[in-house]
């Protein structure tokens, strides 16, 4: 992965902002040339920094979805392979290691209580999973 300094940060900063934005506005922002926007993000690819570029659907688009983050307690080393499982499933929008009383984090995003339901029976019936704590997300004051 490619070392960051200060202008690569504020190039990044601007790309989470807007990632469809043109290299010319970029470059204005920036202070610098078209090229070394150009250069500086090809560099941030190549290396992995950036591994690619998506769109964010605003939380209200679809007001019905049940979205909720799930606090995981995994036995033992099986940390690896409750990932592995978890990793397909298209209600988990993310999912992250910890540390502390829980060892998992993940994201959830389902279309009604329903389906949170389930899903928060296929994980706790996942293989090594001990314990979880899930918590809605109500509304959103800062993303």
């Amino acid at each position: 992965m490619a070392t960051l300094d200060d202008l690569d940060r504020r190039l990044l900063s601007l790309l989470r902002q807007d990632g469809r934005a043109p290299v010319a506005t970029l470059a204005r922002e920036l202070g610098v040339t078209r090229a070394t926007v150009t250069s500086r993000l090809d560099r941030l690819v190549a290396s992995g920094t950036v591994i690619g570029f998506t769109v964010r659907v605003r939380d209200e688009s679809d007001p019905l979805a049940v979205r909720a983050v799930s606090l995981i307690e995994v036995i033992g080393r099986d940390t690896d392979a409750v990932i592995k499982v978890m990793r397909g499933w298209p209600e988990v929008r993310g999912l992250h290691t910890t540390n502390g009383g829980w060892d998992l984090v993940a994201e959830l995003e389902v279309g009604d209580l329903g389906e949170f339901d389930r899903v928060l029976g296929r994980i706790r019936r996942v293989p090594g999973v001990r314990n979880t704590e899930t918590s809605l997300l109500l509304s959103s004051v800062l993303r």
